[in-house]
């Protein structure tokens, strides 16, 4: 049997990283984490095997830390070869262009529905992001 695709959400407000994780087992994935700075989300990911790692990282842009969301992508994709799919409440022309350099499996604006999570992560899994 298939093992279900495992996300590690980058949060950094526990309520929201919450909810989230909770849609995405609704949703039938292994939600890891929450990691609610970058510097945590890359200290988790240098923790785990190669073959337990998330296959996508549900990244805020906005974190607290010294690294925003989409530094941490970069670094993430450079040192982990792992792709994110962006979470933002501010979708302003500099982000984007920034988070653009990443190439994201998409991005997704908060506040979101169930059903738009589904189709984000479907998109991201199917290549078409």
């Amino acid at each position: 049997m298939k093992q279900p695709c495992r996300i590690l959400v980058v949060e950094d407000e526990a309520i929201i990283a919450r909810d989230i994780m909770l849609q995405l087992r609704d949703l039938g994935y292994t939600a890891l984490g929450p990691a609610a700075s970058g510097e945590q989300a890359i200290d988790m990911l240098a923790e785990l095997s190669a073959d337990s790692r998330p296959e996508l990282i549900l990244m805020d842009v906005h974190l607290d830390g010294a690294m925003d969301g989409i530094s941490t992508a970069q670094l993430i994709r450079q040192r982990f070869a792992l792709r994110s799919l962006f979470l933002s409440a501010f979708d302003g022309p500099d982000s984007l262009q920034r988070a653009k350099l990443c190439e994201p499996a998409g991005f997704l604006v908060k506040p979101f529905e169930e059903h738009d999570l589904r189709q984000a992560l479907t998109d991201a899994f199917s290549g078409s992001a």
